[in-house]
């Protein structure tokens, strides 16, 4: 059976290394700066033969939330469309970039045990602030569909 907390931590070490951003897991990070990722584990579905099966297929859906916040050396300061925009561009060539010439995933996700089988868009519902607001985010979902290597 291929273990979600597997699949969670791997997503999370793609998204960070493939963008240079600190991600946390379900809240800010621990050293977030001015701009982060929030990556919540949505739902999970394993599909196929039994539980008890050890070649079952796993569907994971993630949440990326993009947010741009103020700079808490400037009082006053606060997190912009530009930025928010850029960071959920970043995230989804972390998640979908592929070689045009190889057609290789841009960003590799390695699972222990299993294979990623297709990686695609789930739901993106874009931002989610007013621009007056001094923390912008956007959100984004992305299905990973793994089945035991």
């Amino acid at each position: 059976m291929i273990e979600r907390r597997a699949v969670t931590n791997a997503v999370m070490g793609m998204l960070a290394q493939a963008t240079g951003v600190p991600v946390g897991r379900g809240r800010i990070p621990t050293s977030p700066g001015t701009r982060y990722y929030i990556l919540y584990p949505l739902d999970a579905t394993p599909d196929g033969p039994p539980l008890a099966d050890e070649y079952d297929e796993l569907t994971a859906v993630y949440q990326v939330t993009s947010v741009s916040a103020p700079d808490p050396a400037k009082p006053g300061s606060s997190g912009s469309v530009e930025q928010v925009e850029w960071l959920a561009d970043k995230a989804r060539i972390a998640f979908l970039g592929r070689n045009p010439i190889t057609g290789q995933w841009l960003h590799e996700l390695d699972v222990p045990g299993a294979e990623v089988k297709s990686r695609e868009p789930d739901t993106e519902l874009g931002g989610s602030n007013d621009p007056g607001d001094a923390i912008m985010s956007y959100v984004q979902r992305f299905k990973v569909v793994l089945t035991p290597a």
